[in-house]
């Protein structure tokens, strides 16, 4: 077995669509970054990749390569659940938390759920999303960036 921990923050901006988990969320501001940056699903690709000893998103899916520019995270996340296979490993767990002041996402996350493990090919329940708040405190609680954070269990086939 093998456990890997993965974080990610990315600041609001008024000229970007909301996507965490892969769902379009309605908000004023959605999230600046150089793909579509789903915070949550990069988070959950950081804690696979470490699980499996790979280093981190930005080693395999740069900000720097223009092929990468607005593509989907879930797409960067099918293809870091390639990589597991080829490393000889099925993925066991993934727990993850958004933290966001607003929008508020409890109606949400069954679709990130959904979504996630479809990206994943899993047909279990093994993928958790849970949402909280700052409380007002830190860039987060003050609604200038969401962050998220991810843990990955990982087992070893055969």
């Amino acid at each position: 077995m093998r456990i890997g921990f993965g974080f990610d923050l990315h600041p609001l901006t008024e000229e970007r669509e909301l996507v965490l988990g892969g769902v379009r969320i309605p908000c004023s501001k959605g999230l600046l970054g150089h793909s579509d940056a789903d915070c949550l699903v990069h988070a959950i690709c950081d804690a696979i990749l470490g699980a499996v000893g790979r280093g981190d998103i930005g080693e395999h899916f740069p900000d720097t390569d223009p092929k990468y520019m607005n593509c989907s995270s879930l797409e960067l996340l099918n293809q870091v659940n390639e990589m597991v296979k080829k490393a000889g490993y099925i993925i066991e767990n993934i727990d993850s938390v958004i933290i966001a002041e607003k929008p508020k996402l409890s109606s949400y996350k069954n679709a990130m759920v959904s979504k996630i493990k479809k990206a994943l090919l899993l047909d279990s329940d093994v993928v958790s999303v849970k949402a909280t708040t700052h409380e007002g405190f830190g860039p987060v609680g003050q609604e200038e960036a969401i962050a998220a954070y991810a843990v990955a269990l990982l087992e070893k086939k055969g």
